[in-house]
C-alpha cells in the first residue's frame, strides 16, 4: 500500500518510487530551473523549520495568492502543511474588498505574494486586516520580506524533530486547506477541505488516468489556488510526473512548444481558442491543401470513439490523421496525448475532433465542495463517451433527486463552510452533498450535466429555459465568442452576444462592410447584427419553440475575469451581465 494519507506524503512517496531529477520546473527569464523531488522535500522541511521559528502553531492559517503556478508555491504548501497550519490560496484577480472578506474571515496570520501588482493590492488594505502580521514574496520586491527569509531562518536543522513530531500528529480527518469559491453571486464561501478529502481524490483519480510512471511530462497553467489544477498536481506528484510551469496563459502556446508536455489541463475555453486558432490558419490555406484540411475537420466532426462509425471511417480517419491532424499534434508540441477538461461543459464537436487528431479531452466533472472530482471520462475499457462527463469514481456514490439534481456522496465531500454552519446545512442533508447541477446518468453509467438547477429560469408564460445548454449550442458559431440567455419571468429568451471580435473584423473586411473594423461598430452595425441572427436561427431548430433566442443584442466589450462578467474559472457571472448591460436588457424587453 502506499501509506498516503496527508498531503505532504505525496512529495515523500515520489522520492520512494521516482525520485526525479526534474519534480518542479518553472521559468525564470529564459531559463527552466529544475527541482529534484530531493530538493522540493529539503525545501518544504526548512520552511516548515523556518515557519515553526516565526512561531506558527497547528490551525494557524497561512494566504498565499500567485499570479503564475510555480514552483515556489508548492514548496510553501507542504512546509505549510506540515506543521499542521492552513494553507489559503486566493485568487490573484478577485477584487481588494474580497480580499479583504477573505483574509479577515479566516484570519490568516501571514500571507505570500508572488509579485509586487499583488503586494501593492495587499497593502493597500493591510490596515484593515486585523489578524495579519506580514507579507512576504516570492519575487525579489523592494520593502517586503522574502520568501527566502524562512527558508534561511529553518537552514539549522536543530528543530526538525519538532516538524517530524507535528507531522506525525497530524490526522487524515484534519482540515488541510480552506478554498474561497468565486462564486457567481454573493460574498466567497471558504470551502474546508481536509487531508483526506483531497488524498482520496486524488487516489480515486489515478485510476481513470493512462500514465506510465515517471515517463511523463505535464504543463501546468490554470491557477493553482483552484482545486481543480491543485489536485492534479498531486496527482502528477503521485505519479512521478515531471511537473513543469507555464510563465503565464497568455504564454501557454509558447511554452507547449518549448516543454512539449504530454498531458495538460485546460478549460473549455482554452480549448475553444485553441481549435479557433487552428480553423483561422485552415482558412488561410487555399487550393487542394485548404480543401484536404477542410475534409479531414469534417472528418473529425464525426468521430466516435471504439470504432463505431464503421471500418470506412476508420480508413478515412487513418488519412486525415497522417495528412493533417499529425500537424496539429506537432504545432501542440508533438508529445501531447491527453488533456483534460474540467470546470464547465466542452462542446461535443471539439471533444470529437480533438480524438480524432489523437489528443483526446477527457471531461471531468466536480465541485470545490468534492475536492474536485466526482466523475470522469477514460479513454480505456469504453470509458469514454463523448458528450458525458464520464462514469462516477469508484469510492464516490451519485444519485439523482426527484428534482433531477445531482447528489453525491464520499470521502471527498468536503468538511463544511468556514465558520458557516448554516450555509453547509442547506447543501449536506443524510451524507449527500447537493451540488445544484442537474443531470442524468444513462443506461452505461455515465453521468450527463443538463444544467445548473440556479440558472434554470421561467419566461413569463411559465416555460422552463436551461441557459447553458443553449449557449454551449450557440458557441459553437464562429461569431460568437461568449453569449448569455436572459428571460427571467419575460415573455421570451434572449441573449445578450459578446461575438468573436478578430473574427468578425477579418469577416467584415472581405464583405466590404463598413463600419465593421472597432468593437463598438460591430456593436452599433445592423448587418453584422443580422448575420449573427441567421447563425442563431440555424442552431435555434434545435430546441423548443419557448426556448429559441427571439432577439440578441451585440456588446462592445470582451468578457473577462478583471473586467468583473467571469468568475476565475471562466463561467458567466449572470448577475454583473446583466446590471452591466441593462440598457441593453429595457431595449430588449422594454421596447
Amino acid at each position: 500500500m502506499n501509506n498516503i494519507t496527508r498531503l505532504f506524503d505525496f512529495p515523500y512517496y515520489q522520492l520512494k518510487e521516482h525520485n526525479l531529477e526534474e519534480a518542479l520546473v518553472t521559468k525564470y527569464g529564459d531559463k527552466w530551473i529544475k527541482t529534484s523531488t530531493k530538493e522540493y522535500i529539503n525545501k518544504a522541511n526548512a520552511f516548515s523549520r523556518g515557519l515553526l521559528r516565526l512561531g506558527i502553531k497547528k490551525n494557524d492559517k497561512i494566504a498565499v495568492i500567485s499570479s503564475s503556478n510555480r514552483t515556489e508555491w508548492n514548496i510553501a504548501d507542504i512546509g505549510i502543511l506540515q506543521t499542521g497550519a492552513q494553507n489559503v490560496p486566493v485568487y490573484p484577480t478577485i477584487s481588494e474588498e474580497d480580499y479583504e472578506y477573505i483574509l479577515n474571515h479566516c484570519g490568516a496570520i501571514y500571507c505570500f505574494v508572488s509579485d509586487q501588482e499583488l503586494y501593492d493590492k495587499i497593502l493597500r488594505i493591510k490596515d484593515r486586516l486585523s489578524a495579519l502580521i506580514e507579507v512576504y514574496s516570492f519575487d525579489d520586491i523592494d520593502g517586503c520580506k522574502s520568501w527566502n527569509n524562512i527558508l534561511e531562518l529553518g537552514k539549522d536543522e536543530s528543530n526538525q524533530s519538532e516538524v517530524e513530531t507535528i507531522k506525525d500528529s497530524v490526522l487524515e480527518d484534519e482540515m488541510a486547506t480552506i478554498i474561497y469559491t468565486s462564486g457567481t453571486t454573493g460574498r466567497p464561501k471558504g470551502v474546508m477541505l481536509s487531508h483526506k478529502n483531497i488524498v482520496s481524490d486524488v487516489l480515486m483519480s489515478s485510476e481513470r488516468v493512462p500514465f506510465e510512471a515517471g515517463q511523463y511530462r505535464a504543463l501546468s497553467f490554470l491557477p493553482i489556488c483552484h482545486i481543480y489544477e491543485r489536485m492534479i498536481l498531486y496527482l502528477y506528484q503521485y505519479y512521478g510526473v515531471s511537473i513543469y510551469f507555464a510563465e503565464s496563459i497568455e504564454k501557454v502556446s509558447d511554452n507547449i512548444k518549448e516543454v512539449k508536455p504530454n498531458v495538460i489541463t485546460a478549460v473549455p475555453r482554452l480549448l475553444e481558442k485553441v481549435y479557433d486558432k487552428i480553423i483561422t490558419k485552415g482558412s488561410e490555406l487555399s487550393g487542394i491543401k485548404k480543401m484536404l484540411f477542410f475534409w479531414a475537420v469534417d472528418v473529425g466532426l464525426k468521430y466516435e470513439p471504439y470504432g463505431v462509425n464503421g471500418a470506412m471511417y476508420e480508413f478515412k480517419l487513418r488519412i486525415a490523421r497522417k495528412l493533417i491532424f499529425s500537424k496539429w499534434k506537432a504545432g501542440l508540441g508533438g508529445n501531447l496525448g491527453l488533456m483534460v477538461s474540467g470546470s464547465a461543459a466542452i462542446q461535443p464537436r471539439l471533444a470529437r475532433v480533438f480524438a480524432a487528431a489523437e489528443i483526446p479531452v477527457m471531461e471531468g466533472y466536480g465541485l470545490t465542495e468534492t475536492s474536485p472530482v466526482i466523475s470522469v471520462n477514460d479513454q480505456r475499457n469504453n470509458g469514454f463517451k463523448i458528450g458525458t462527463v464520464g462514469k462516477p469514481l469508484n469510492g464516490v456514490e451519485v444519485k439523482i433527486a426527484s428534482d433531477g439534481e445531482i447528489l453525491c456522496k464520499g470521502p471527498n465531500v468536503m468538511m463544511g463552510y468556514y465558520n458557516d454552519e448554516e450555509k453547509t446545512k442547506e447543501v449536506i442533508s443524510d451524507g449527500y452533498f447537493h451540488t445544484g447541477d442537474i443531470g442524468e446518468i444513462d443506461g452505461e453509467g455515465f453521468l450527463k450535466i443538463t444544467d445548473r438547477k440556479k440558472e434554470i429560469f421561467k419566461t413569463s408564460g411559465g416555460k422552463y429555459v436551461a441557459p447553458q445548454l443553449i449557449e454551449n449550442a450557440m458557441k459553437q458559431s464562429r461569431f460568437i465568442e461568449q453569449l448569455m440567455v436572459i428571460g427571467d419571468g419575460e415573455k421570451m429568451p434572449a441573449a445578450f452576444i459578446q461575438p468573436d471580435f478578430e473574427f468578425v473584423k477579418h469577416w467584415a473586411k472581405r464583405k466590404g462592410i463598413k463600419n465593421g473594423a472597432t468593437n463598438e461598430e460591430i456593436a452599433n452595425n445592423e448587418e453584422i447584427k443580422q448575420r449573427i441572427l441567421e447563425e442563431i436561427n440555424t442552431i435555434n431548430k434545435k430546441f423548443g419553440s419557448w426556448e429559441q433566442i427571439k432577439k440578441i443584442e451585440i456588446v462592445p466589450n470582451t468578457w473577462s475575469v478583471d473586467g468583473g462578467e467571469m468568475t476565475p474559472t471562466l463561467k458567466l457571472k449572470r448577475k454583473a451581465i446583466k446590471e452591466k448591460y441593462q440598457k441593453l436588457y429595457d431595449k430588449i424587453y422594454r421596447n
